[in-house]
């Protein structure tokens, strides 16, 4: 981790000029300052060795708690990006190509046969991609009973923290990310492989402003009956974007599955709510096969007619009305995504609104307070949200948490012709008008009658 002479080093700059802290700590207790000049304590050369980017915060608390292996074969681990129910992700460097990858590590303790053949199914998953829009895998393999996967170390942060963190995009943003999104699924599905779990803690934004799908850990293979059934029948994926048939007949799924949940994901973008939010994973799996979502110009006032209607046909319940491939997604959002300027994504920067926001929450590398790929790694490996860049296998049916009072529009599916509020508002303006001339009637024939009386 550190030489020696490098420790030497810092050890004597830290006796000769030891910090004020410690300094005023020892006069306090009354000791000698021979005794400063020998004794220095972990916490104070951890933070000297942060400082000076000899180590990083990640590795001093390793090295603190007893764990001196930073090595797997080649691969030598810099820092955590984030851990699930599959697995923990770090980053790392090749010692060998020199270049900075990420590397997930199956747990030994969940190194049954099963797990170490649904591992190995992933890597062979991963082996059949190569994308700009998707996770490159680079190598895999095991020491001892360790298993690993290596694919590339992608800078930025998912979509879902983007969201949270600098607030709703615009149309344009918004289509832009679609589109790429659409993209790489469409390579996938070209090889025969459905996602199943697209949501927007599986898109990453770049700060270059490229998007790459992660966690392939629930994709298989549409037409192959033996690895369509690896889950034995179980809906799997994350309630708030899953599609109807992923609940009705999970058995039974095919691109368009990805592609309804890609609306869902859309949805978020553009209003930073889910489609339908609140109750539980079982009012939510039903809200998907029967109720009609909430126009999203209720959450943003800016969303055209047309771009709503794109939404909506991404999200239509029945996959035959749905549109039926990543590339028809991709000719949709084109008014809005303008492709023709965003085909080479690194040479010229997009979203630079976007961009601005991402920079503004990513840390810079080897960060001490986070990991770079600005992931807070969930205790809980059932947890919603897999904000790494690789699978942490995703748990069966699990809820989002992002949450909004359940009131919906009367209109299907947020259909052609409907102004946000125009025509609701006159109606109940003429309710209320009604009532209030029946109070004013009702009062003035209780006088009359009142006067007639003897």
């Amino acid at each position: 981790m550190i030489s020696q002479e490098d420790l030497n080093q810092v050890l004597a700059e830290l006796r000769a000029n030891p910090p004020e802290a410690a300094t005023s700590s020892a006069n306090a207790k009354g000791e000698a300052s021979t005794h400063i000049a020998t004794h220095i304590s972990d916490e104070v050369l951890s933070e000297r060795l942060v400082s000076l980017g000899k180590l990083n915060a990640w590795q001093v608390e390793q090295l603190r708690n007893g764990r001196t292996k930073f090595t797997l074969g080649r691969y030598h681990a810099i820092d955590s990006i984030g851990k699930g129910g599959m697995g923990e992700v770090y980053k790392a460097e090749d010692s060998i190509m020199g270049r900075v990858v990420a590397v997930k590590v199956l747990p030994r303790h969940r190194s049954t046969p099963e797990a170490v053949a649904s591992f190995h199914r992933e890597i062979r998953t991963q082996a059949q991609l190569d994308h700009d829009n998707l996770v490159r895998a680079y190598d895999a393999g095991h020491e001892g009973n360790v298993h690993f996967l290596v694919t590339e170390f992608v800078p930025g942060t998912d979509l879902r923290r983007l969201i949270r963190g600098a607030g709703v995009l615009s149309m344009q943003q918004a289509a832009s990310v679609a589109s790429q999104a659409a993209r790489g699924l469409a390579h996938a599905h070209q090889r025969g492989l459905i996602h199943r779990d697209i949501k927007p803690a599986n898109l990453i934004v770049t700060p270059d402003g490229r998007v790459k799908v992660l966690d392939l850990g629930l994709a298989g293979f549409f037409n192959d009956p033996e690895i369509v059934d690896q889950y034995g029948g179980k809906v799997v994926g994350t309630a708030d974007y899953m599609a109807p048939e992923s609940i009705l007949q999970p058995d039974k799924l095919d691109k368009r599955s990805d592609i309804y949940s890609l609306g869902c994901t859309l949805y978020y973008a553009v209003t930073g709510k889910v489609p339908f939010p609140g109750g539980d994973l079982r009012d939510k799996a039903r809200n998907h096969c029967t109720v009609t979502p909430i126009d999203p110009r209720r959450f943003n006032s800016e969303l055209s007619e047309d771009f709503v209607e794109v939404i909506a046909d991404m999200m239509a319940k029945k996959p035959d009305k749905r549109l039926a491939s990543g590339e028809e997604v991709i000719a949709r959002l084109a008014p809005w995504a303008d492709e023709s300027r965003t085909t080479t994504l690194v040479a010229e920067p997009i979203l630079p609104t976007l961009m601005a926001s991402l920079r503004k929450l990513a840390p810079s590398p080897m960060s001490e307070t986070e990991p770079y790929f600005l992931v807070e790694p969930s205790a809980d490996p059932q947890a919603e949200s897999s904000s790494s860049q690789m699978s942490l296998g995703t748990h069966p049916v699990s809820a989002g948490d992002e949450t909004f009072p359940s009131f919906r529009s009367r209109s299907n599916v947020f259909p052609q012709g409907y102004h946000r509020g125009s025509k609701d508002n006159s109606k109940w303006v003429l309710i209320i008008g009604a009532m209030i001339v029946a109070v004013v009637l009702s009062a003035v024939a209780v006088k009359m009658i009142v006067e007639m009386l003897p």
